[in-house]
């Protein structure tokens, strides 16, 4: 009797179609179309996965715009998920700029307006105390990694509240597109704290708790820690990827879990990561060590510091000490150079303020600092301009100049 109960409790017929998961639409078999009761519920052609991904390749090239296109691949994977990844992963250089950046920015900003149905989780301030309970509400509980972001500074976009959302959704799915990781193993997560962004809170179709954001650190703080709690309790194989907090909040976070649980911030971390990764590359062709540089940020957040950061312990590797790696870094920000007599300064900022005149010239700055690396983190799109391009060719040979702002309207320049 037990067996049979379990055996009826498996998704069977119309059920079957309606699960992304499970669902294989005119892929299924004729003995699984017999045995799971999808007889007469689908057209009698049995199709390859090869010739369903025809079909979306056609329909898709009907769709005049990139969010039109994004809105039906999500459309997609919550009806046939195997099908979604077959067909990023057949050409991850074109569908991937789709699903996530720069699409997934404009995706964000209309979030509530092209919303669906839910993927993922959200967690509100309302569920202050009960947050444990609500992560129990998932139905998978081998959860391997969390995306979370409270929205509060989406890309280059801002506070973007619960609309930020689009980014775990669209991160996760990169780890199962680039990465083959299962996604029956990734949950999106959405902390929602509110918002200040007054366009949202004014707006009918905004999805999100229709509140400011704490002033109070202390209740912000006491709301994570809740959070990051609950998740050791229910999903306790899982690590916390951070994505996309506020500046400070970034920072302040990696470093209060960091040795504490499983966690990772990517936008400091991985941006470190790889930035660091594309400078060694260029020390290959310039022939020169990394130690040796010297490198000007236009930017000064949680990613210019975090690759700030990065750089500084790739340098030591390299038999530079901290003081001399750290010499070797300046930061530039919207009220001009990092220097030692700024009184505005972050604590993670404090290290990379040299002594040097204070200027709000980005051009002045170059011609006087010489930095052989130029990186742009700053969100303003068009601030590498000719003239700044032209400073950092006049002081070397051949300058590395690396803009990384995104989405791509934010970007300080392109190629």
């Amino acid at each position: 009797m037990t067996t049979l109960v379990a055996l009826e409790s498996e998704p069977r017929g119309f059920h079957v179609l309606h699960e992304s998961e499970m669902n294989k639409d005119t892929a299924f078999t004729e003995a699984e179309r017999t045995s799971l009761g999808l007889e007469g519920l689908l057209p009698p052609s049995v199709e390859t996965i090869d010739t369903q991904q025809q079909r979306v390749l056609r329909q898709l090239g009907h769709k005049t715009t990139d969010i039109e296109r994004y809105i039906y691949l999500m459309q997609l994977l919550d009806e046939d998920e195997t099908l979604l990844y077959h067909v990023l992963m057949s050409d991850p250089a074109r569908f991937l700029p789709i699903v996530y950046d720069p699409t997934v920015g404009e995706a964000c900003l209309k979030f509530g307006h092209i919303y669906r149905r839910p993927r993922g989780m959200y967690v509100s301030l309302k569920h202050k105390g009960r947050v444990r309970n609500v992560l129990e509400n998932w139905p998978r509980k081998d959860v391997r990694v969390i995306c979370v972001s409270t929205g509060g500074r989406i890309l280059g976009l801002g506070d973007l509240g619960a609309n930020g959302m689009g980014i775990p959704i669209g991160k996760l799915q990169l780890y199962t597109a680039c990465a083959a990781v299962p996604p029956y193993g990734l949950l999106p997560v959405l902390l929602d704290c509110g918002t200040d962004n007054r366009e949202l809170l004014e707006d009918p179709l905004y999805l999100g708790l229709r509140q400011p954001r704490p002033t109070q650190q202390e209740e912000m703080d006491a709301f994570v820690d809740e959070f990051v709690q609950a998740v050791q309790d229910v999903f306790p194989n899982c690590c916390i990827h951070f994505e996309d907090w506020k500046g400070t909040d970034a920072l302040r976070y990696l470093a209060r879990y960091r040795d504490k649980v499983s966690c990772y911030n990517d936008d400091i971390q991985g941006t470190g990561s790889i930035t660091v990764a594309g400078l060694l590359n260029a020390m290959k062709i310039k022939k020169e060590n990394l130690k040796d540089q010297r490198v000007l940020f236009l930017g000064a957040g949680s990613a210019g510091i975090g690759i700030a950061d990065m750089i500084v312990s790739a340098m030591k590797l390299e038999g530079a000490s901290e003081r001399q790696a750290q010499d070797n870094v300046w930061l530039f920000d919207i009220n001009g150079l990092i220097e030692s007599t700024r009184t505005d300064l972050i604590l993670e900022q404090k290290p990379y303020a040299h002594a040097h005149p204070p200027t709000r010239d980005l051009v002045s700055a170059i011609n006087s600092v010489k930095p052989t690396i130029l990186i742009g983190v700053s969100t303003i799109g068009g601030a590498f301009t000719q003239a700044v391009v032209e400073a950092m060719s006049k002081v070397n040979e051949r300058p590395v100049i690396f803009a990384l702002s995104n989405p791509t309207d934010h970007v300080e320049c392109t190629a």
